[in-house]
């Protein structure tokens, strides 16, 4: 695997960490994830799926594939041992409020002092300085602020939430993205990155291509459902059978396609709807004109028509539905796992293949399934320091209390 050999201590929660650090041990990482002894990290605690009370199954979909420790921040003996692990670390991702980890002495500037070469990403709402960095964000907020929201839903009705946690993973994704470019620099010139990665800059940078009609033309973009501001038609229509299905003419070679299609030859003919821009101003009206002839024949009589000429078009499937296309049962991308506590789990393996073959994936660790392994492997720890150090935070936990 690409990341095969590389030691990466996570110390995130909840979704965009996790997930940065689970597309990192899908490349082959050593992802050793820390949590509070006996609590775990947030998501381990959400309410559970209908139907699955008392399983983690939020948890288990964004940490696949990685071992678990437990140590509590608080517990010097604990705390030491993490400054430890970090010190044998080649990538240390963290997602606490900015300034937490300072305050416990695993910062950035302590500890690549210890690991000069040390790739550290802190992932934040919005940055490490600024007037917003001490302000909590999470996926809805991140998707409100960078407009994201005011894009999405009906001209006539309100901004509209993402029905996916998006804000999230596209930060994930770009943390993956940074530290592995990182870690390439790292390996250059022998030194260490600080990585600054904000979720309201990674959405921006996502939205970025869209927001380009406000940074050339000064346009605001406003909702429109389920069209495209550029292209028309491009809508999500009913067919007779109910089902829905989205249909995109993306160029001028394509609508004539479509016609044909259609078999409209009269809209071919009209010169009002040659070009895109003329579409474009008659919008409303080829938009009904579409939705009414889709709607003369079942889902299932039209998309042969349309695969046959190459003419892009999608079901708008739920969850299930997607999950059981024929495209992601061919390429084999669903997971199937044993779970010590949440006995069979599946879950969405990671899209990549590598030299044609999947990516292994292991099941999601306990709580602290891991804290002694990980402390021989990585520290060279011995059965007898191992013991001595579980001693040790006991006592200060006893001390403590």
């Amino acid at each position: 695997m690409p990341l095969h050999g590389i030691r990466i201590l996570d110390l995130t929660h909840v979704i965009a960490g996790p997930f940065a650090t689970m597309m990192l041990a899908h490349m082959g990482a050593d992802v050793v994830k820390v949590e509070r002894p006996g609590v775990g990290e947030q998501l381990r605690n959400v309410p559970a799926f209908e139907g699955r009370e008392g399983h983690a199954d939020y948890y288990n979909a964004v940490n696949l594939s990685k071992r678990g420790v437990a140590f509590d921040y608080k517990n010097p003996v604990d705390l030491a041992a993490v400054r430890e692990l970090a010190r044998e670390a080649d990538v240390l991702i963290e997602n606490f409020s900015p300034g937490t980890v300072d305050k416990l002495g695993i910062g950035w500037r302590e500890l690549s002092s210890i690991n000069p070469d040390l790739v550290y990403c802190s992932l934040s709402a919005y940055g490490q300085t600024g007037p917003y960095a001490g302000r909590s964000g999470m996926d809805e907020i991140i998707q409100a602020i960078t407009g994201a929201a005011h894009v999405t839903g009906h001209a006539d009705g309100p901004p509209v939430m993402i029905g996916a946690p998006l804000a999230d993973v596209i930060s994930g994704i770009f943390a993956a993205y940074s530290v592995v470019s990182a870690l390439h620099g790292a390996k250059q010139d022998g030194r260490g990155r600080h990585i600054d990665l904000s979720m309201q800059a990674a959405m921006l940078y996502a939205l970025g291509p869209r927001m380009a009609d406000y940074l050339q033309a000064g346009n605001v973009t406003q909702r429109i459902g389920s069209e495209n501001p550029f292209r028309v038609p491009s809508n999500v229509y009913r067919a007779g059978d109910g089902r829905y299905v989205k249909v995109h003419c993306s160029n001028d070679a394509r609508w004539a396609v479509l016609c044909r299609i259609l078999d409209k030859r009269e809209w071919f003919d009209d010169p009002r709807l040659t070009t895109m821009a003329q579409r474009r101003d008659h919008r409303a009206e080829v938009d009904a004109m579409v939705a009414a002839r889709l709607a003369e024949k079942p889902l299932k009589d039209w998309l042969p028509l349309f695969i046959a000429h190459d003419f892009p078009i999608a079901p708008v499937n739920d969850y299930a539905q997607a999950l059981s296309d024929p495209q992601v049962q061919h390429r084999d991308q669903l997971v199937s796992l044993d779970h010590e506590l949440d006995g069979p789990i599946r879950a969405v393996g990671p899209p990549w293949l590598i030299n044609g073959a999947k990516v292994p994936v292991t099941p999601p660790p306990l709580l602290g399934q891991h804290t002694s392994e990980v402390l021989s492997d990585w520290l060279g720890w011995d059965a007898d320091r191992v013991e001595r150090f579980e001693r040790e935070r006991l006592c200060r936990k006893r001390d403590k209390s």
